[in-house]
């Protein structure tokens, strides 16, 4: 390791620390393969170094008598922080996770808004007062649960550690974090704004490393009061059973396989646009992806022209450059997209464009070309799972009832998306899908900060984003007063 470089560290009680065993992880660039940097790799004693800062200073008189309306003028300052640091934060962000400039620019803002949505709850957790019998004042009081341990994926850390980091102090709680190893270094950035806020410096706690080690002695630690997890389906169970083990509560947001529902009297050139803009972002590498899109026969041949044109007009390159779509983030999830798109090939799949890697001049990066699949099988592999890569499937229907029925074929139920000029089968459809967010004529709505986001069946439980977020981070308690 180049010892003239800077390596990262870790955030814990208001010290910037190496891992207690010194060693690092190397950080690597998506679009030149090249070491940039690395972070510690935080071990089951650095967990529980962050963890104990983070009970110390929620039980600390200082955070216990802070009045919400102060948190919230913190949370705001945060936002501020943000906004002026955007440019830098951005580069950070591409050139962590390979995605296009204008993507990483559009999380920070979105960063922002968390920060600036949850500021303007801090004093708006109200109880209320239920009618019992007289003579009996009963009332209820929402408080913080404690240390919320909270692990973020590698695609969007930015965007989801700021809903989440937001959300948990504005309701009085403190955070210990633990980033995704892949992509860590805007979340440190993060950490040094909140660390230059002599509110809020205390309550966050940021240990790096692998999922194995200091994921998991975070999600077992005692001293957890409850867990926040965005990631796979198959560690989200092994979250899910640490909590169980703890008695604690747990929010999980575990993917989906989104379908887009375009009926015949749908404005094809709106729905074309947003069908691709929703399969390509990050590369496909986004939870609410619309990797499935289930047409009407009478106008497939029609709205496949059009996506056809659209994706193999894209441009695909270094995000930096400012590409639509930029390299994937590893050679493993790479290696995974090109796997599952060629079994689907031997089974029979035709692929309409795409389907193979992209050769890029002059970038070391692992590309992979848009693809959309057509003649599968609705219960084959990469109908029923998430590809997490630029890769949309298709399917078409006669009746509404059979797109129904396709739409919620698989064990997720995340994002759905409705195309229809005719509203009242809008509602029909959008009330029989199962699905946590259905969006009619619009996909995604800007990032939704004020949406509540989480799924039905296995794309997880509870939800993020929007006021309903707020309840993951508190506990109800009920008073009553007898009165004499």
């Amino acid at each position: 390791m180049d010892s003239t470089k800077t390596w990262e560290k870790m955030y814990i009680n208001g010290n910037w620390l190496n891992a207690s065993n010194k060693e690092m992880i190397n950080v690597v660039n998506p679009e030149s393969q090249e070491v940039m940097t690395a972070i510690p790799r935080g071990q089951k004693q650095d967990v529980a170094h962050a963890v104990t800062a983070a009970k110390k200073v929620f039980e600390s008189e200082s955070w216990q008598s802070l009045k919400p309306s102060q948190r919230g003028r913190a949370l705001n300052e945060i936002a501020a922080k943000l906004r002026e640091n955007k440019s830098e934060l951005a580069k950070i962000e591409t050139s962590d996770t390979g995605k296009p400039l204008a993507q990483s620019e559009s999380d920070v803002e979105n960063s922002a808004r968390y920060f600036e949505y949850y500021a303007g709850m801090a004093d708006k957790m109200f109880g209320e007062t239920i009618p019992v019998e007289p003579g009996i004042l009963d009332y209820t009081i929402r408080e913080p649960i404690g240390v919320s341990a909270q692990i973020i994926p590698w695609n969007y850390p930015l965007q989801i550690a700021s809903r989440s980091i937001a959300a948990a102090i504005a309701t009085g709680n403190t955070v210990v974090v633990k980033p995704a190893e892949d992509a860590s270094l805007s979340i440190l950035a993060l950490g040094r704004l909140i660390a230059e806020n002599e509110t809020l410096k205390s309550a966050l706690q940021i240990v790096t490393g692998y999922g194995h080690e200091a994921g998991d002695a975070l999600i077992n630690h005692p001293d957890i009061d409850h867990i926040t997890f965005t990631g796979s389906y198959n560690t989200g169970v092994k979250v899910m059973m640490a909590a169980a083990k703890q008695i604690v509560p747990v929010t999980l947001e575990l993917g989906g396989k989104s379908p887009h529902i375009v009926f015949e009297d749908s404005d094809l050139d709106e729905a074309a646009q947003v069908i691709v803009r929703s399969f390509i972002q990050n590369a496909g590498q986004t939870c609410s992806a619309g990797s499935r899109l289930i047409v009407h026969h009478t106008v497939k041949e029609q709205l496949l022209t059009k996506l056809v044109k659209l994706t193999e007009s894209i441009s695909i390159g270094p995000g930096s450059d400012n590409n639509d779509l930029g390299p994937i983030i590893s050679k493993k999830q790479f290696d995974r997209i090109q796997a599952m798109v060629e079994q689907a090939k031997l089974e029979g799949a035709h692929v309409i464009t795409g389907g193979r890697p992209a050769e890029i001049i002059h970038s070391r990066g692992l590309y992979y070309l848009p693809t959309i699949l057509n003649r599968i099988s609705p219960k084959s592999e990469i109908a029923q799972e998430e590809v997490f890569g630029p890769v949309l499937t298709v399917f078409d229907f006669e009746t509404e009832s059979e797109a129904v029925d396709l739409a919620n074929g698989t064990d997720y139920g995340l994002v759905t998306g409705i195309w229809t000029n005719d509203i009242s089968r809008a509602h029909r459809v959008s009330n029989k899908v199962k699905s946590g967010q259905v969006f009619i004529n619009n996909y995604g709505a800007a990032g939704g900060v004020e949406m509540p986001f989480g799924g039905y069946k296995k794309s997880g439980i509870g939800r993020e984003k929007g006021v309903e977020a707020l309840q993951n981070y508190t506990q109800l308690k009920n008073i009553a007063v007898k009165v004499t």
